[in-house]
């Protein structure tokens, strides 16, 4: 862990949920000590997608291998605990809508006049100010709210979810990345930053493309594929998609399924020709693909370099060759669960093997005495119900 670029940083997490956990845990990836706070009730993230006990799918991604504390910061104790953490990390990751930092007494101008070199980020939904910005925000509220749904529409043009969390992986994306340029300037210069980001600016950059496309169309943005044929197909015994980008990329597939005078036909010439034609062309390879197995087709597909690829089930790319090969997929040993596949960064080498996220309090002593807290006011507070420590 000493190699990689963050082993020196330390990151106190006081958000929840996916944006700014995931945010801080890439840098965790990338070597910092991250510790996670969270009410005595666990982050809300933990009751969320698919749960165990007090864990879930989300809880367990975006916050493996952070140690916990549990602390109740509505009060004044767990508050004076909070601003004493923060002044010994190097970063503080929040979330927390407007006004609630200030109330807690952890807003970027109270910290960072104590500790001018502190890097702060925010989250949230729409930004610290303007008409929206004490409007709840939720993965699904800023898909509709920012055109992402419009983006995901089918070729009927009806609006759908995008069945991932978009809105927040992204956010984390976009927070992590800016985090790293406050980190390179402090370096570089010896300053604090605080950093803002909201995921309806996010979701706006992750769009950026569409909405030029947009522009440049009238308002008349296609829908669906863009390129003929591109689609999904079953065969015998499974499913593949097939695409074409281009004339050669045409040939190819015409020749793969042995009806090379396709690429004479003036129905299927040019890519606008084979888009006016989309339905003749994909029911012939509809009917050609059916009469043979996926194995037989991956085989001559790939045989004439023709763009392709079995839909796999997500235990299929658990297994799929490159992924074995790459190391895609790595596992962790969770606590009350056992063992579970992991999927972290997909960067080398600045990645480090999955731990397992921790549990509500786990790690609040340790954290606690670290941080030089005298033990009978450490004793004090778990006594008073201000700081939970799990109990295995």
């Amino acid at each position: 862990m000493s190699q990689l670029p963050y082993s020196h940083i330390r990151i106190l997490d006081i958000s929840q949920g996916i944006a700014g956990p995931y945010c801080a845990h890439i840098l965790w990836q990338q070597g910092a000590e991250v510790i996670k706070v969270e009410p005595p009730a666990g982050d809300w993230g933990r009751y969320v997608s698919t749960m165990r006990g007090t864990q879930s799918a989300v809880s367990i991604q975006f916050n493996a291998g952070k140690r916990g504390l549990a602390l109740d910061a509505r009060t004044e104790a767990g508050q004076k605990v909070l601003v004493e953490l923060a002044l010994q990390a190097d970063v503080v990751v929040q979330n927390f809508r407007p006004g609630v930092v200030n109330r807690l007494g952890i807003a970027y101008e109270t910290l960072s006049a104590l500790k001018p070199d502190l890097v702060y980020v925010s989250i949230s939904g729409y930004g610290d100010d303007g008409p929206y910005a004490d409007a709840p925000a939720t993965d699904s509220v800023m898909q509709a709210d920012t055109g992402l749904m419009v983006s995901n529409q089918d070729e009927n043009g009806i609006p759908r979810r995008i069945g991932l969390l978009t809105a927040d992986v992204s956010t984390g994306l976009y927070a992590s990345q800016a985090l790293s340029a406050a980190l390179y300037q402090r370096l570089a210069k010896g300053v604090g930053t605080h950093v803002k980001v909201n995921l309806f600016e996010a979701c706006a950059a992750f769009q950026g493309m569409v909405f030029l496309e947009h522009a440049l169309t009238g308002g008349h943005r296609p829908t669906g594929a863009v390129t003929a044929p591109n689609g999904i197909f079953k065969t015998s015994d499974g499913v593949l998609t097939v695409v074409a980008v281009g004339n050669e990329h045409f040939a190819r597939v015409a020749r793969a399924l042995n009806h090379p005078e396709w690429i004479t036909d003036p129905r299927f010439k040019e890519n606008g020709d084979r888009m006016q034609h989309r339905e003749v062309l994909h029911a012939d390879i509809r009917a050609i693909l059916l009469a043979n197995t996926t194995e037989h087709w991956l085989k001559v597909l790939a045989s004439h370099e023709v763009l392709h690829a079995p839909v796999r089930s997500y235990d299929d790319v658990i297994q799929h060759p490159q992924a074995m090969h790459l190391g895609t997929v790595g596992s962790i040993e969770q606590e009350g669960i056992g063992h579970l596949p992991y999927i972290g960064l997909p960067t080398k080498p600045y990645r480090r093997p999955a731990e397992a996220a921790p549990g509500i309090g786990e790690h609040s002593l340790q954290i606690l005495s670290e941080a030089g807290i005298d033990p009978a006011h450490i004793h004090q507070l778990v006594k008073d119900g201000v700081v939970v420590q799990l109990n295995k």
